[in-house]
């Protein structure tokens, strides 16, 4: 509580790659707190207490607006992806604050994606339904995280408005092995999304015969230590006006 009222948070940014370009389309935006005694904090430590503590929401709140407020600084059309706990998802404000927030930072809605996962529908059906038609109306991207771990993700697609499947990691994990299914699975993954007219984002890429792997199945864009680890903001803005990124 008094990191987030003390300017003591900070967001970092990983890049997410298109693949047939190789140029970044998507930042992805992780919340890092710089203690002033204890240094930086890491997001396992603090993530589970803010859960506990019912600040999650805050958090969240406070990383949303300042990732479109970081976003809107920055050249070209590059979007920026913002995770959406649960929590903040089943308040009925929450369109309303992504409304201000984009206002606020004037970000353009379609540079905003809003990374949920399948955590959300456990709340009221028509609650969900009805935050997704908000959110849908306010023009903004949504994606499915963690997509393949849970127990209902074809379900959800059903209905859920999503723009974009995230390959969880753990698929990408022995793709290159010809014992391993995980190739065949992320095949499957990658038409489905086609035809849905879904984008694809492998998470997790470490090694360059995950990334051929990748571009040979079809994903749309990738993610993970490879291209860059999640750096400041500050480090953002020197990349890409360097031509780095």
């Amino acid at each position: 509580r008094d990191a987030l009222g003390s300017d003591q948070m900070r967001l970092a940014y990983q890049p997410i790659i298109d693949t047939a370009t190789n140029k970044v389309v998507t930042l992805e935006a992780f919340a890092r707190w710089e203690h002033p005694e204890m240094g930086n904090v890491p997001p396992s430590i603090f993530i589970p207490i803010a859960e506990e503590a019912n600040l999650i929401g805050a958090l969240g709140d406070w990383a949303l607006r300042q990732a479109c407020i970081d976003t809107a600084q920055l050249p070209g059309g590059v979007k920026v992806a913002v995770n959406v706990s649960a929590a903040q998802f089943s308040n009925p404000g929450f369109a309303s604050l992504v409304a201000q927030s984009l206002a606020h930072s004037e970000l353009p809605p379609e540079r905003l994606e809003l990374e949920l996962t399948e955590s959300i529908f456990l709340g009221d059906k028509a609650m969900t339904e009805e935050m997704f038609t908000q959110l849908k109306m306010l023009g903004v991207r949504l994606a499915l995280d963690d997509f393949g771990t849970g127990y209902s993700s074809l379900g959800y697609l059903q209905h859920a408005p999503f723009d974009k499947i995230k390959i969880d990691k753990s698929f990408i994990q022995g793709v290159t092995d010809p014992s391993s299914r995980n190739s065949a699975i992320i095949s499957a993954i990658v038409s489905m999304a086609n035809a849905l007219k879904m984008d694809t984002t492998a998470e997790g890429i470490e090694a360059h015969d995950e990334l051929d792997a990748m571009r040979r199945l079809g994903v749309s864009q990738i993610q993970g230590y490879i291209y860059a680890a999640a750096v400041s903001f500050e480090d953002v803005c020197e990349a890409m006006m360097s031509g780095d990124w």
